[in-house]
């Protein structure tokens, strides 16, 4: 599972989940949205854009857009 865990005052961060090697990507120019990315280290799908004021939002937002993810590869 992903341990995911990022600041609004970072521009970049990776997730990486060793079980099944997916990865998420994450990056933001102006603090505020923030492009996520899903997949692997050599392909990946946009999953969406996130606003976020706190890093708690952020972070909130950023799993459940995750496990939306998961949730639909499974089916």
């Amino acid at each position: 599972m992903f341990n995911i865990s990022m600041s609004i005052a970072e521009n970049f961060a990776s997730f990486h989940d060793p079980e099944t090697d997916k990865v998420v990507y994450v990056d933001s120019f102006d603090n505020r949205q923030f492009n996520v990315r899903f997949g692997t280290i050599d392909s990946t799908i946009d999953l969406g854009m996130i606003e976020a004021d706190s890093d708690d939002v952020l972070n909130r937002q950023l799993r459940e857009l995750v496990q939306q993810r998961i949730l639909s590869e499974v089916k």
